[in-house]
């Protein structure tokens, strides 16, 4: 008798991987269809690239930069005492 129970339970494990497996392979099938026909009807248009001019940076961006790094290090520096 609980040999008999193994086996159903074997045989009702395998039918529920199988309908799981099953619908699985439907839905990626199906999602690969409306992928398709989703182009088809509505293309995406390519973007075209936009040119980027380069900028200069200005020495003085540079200098106000460092000199606003070398602040917070000083201030840091202060406050550890």
């Amino acid at each position: 008798m609980e040999q008999n129970l193994v086996l159903e339970a074997f045989k009702f494990m395998m039918l529920g991987m199988g309908v799981v497996f099953s619908f699985l392979i439907i839905m990626v099938y199906a999602l690969k269809v409306q992928a398709a026909l989703i182009n088809k009807f509505f293309p995406v248009a390519e973007k075209q690239p936009i040119k980027k001019v380069p900028t200069q940076v200005a020495a003085s961006d540079t200098a106000k930069k460092v000199a606003a790094i070398s602040a917070v290090i000083q201030h840091h520096n202060n406050l550890k005492g």
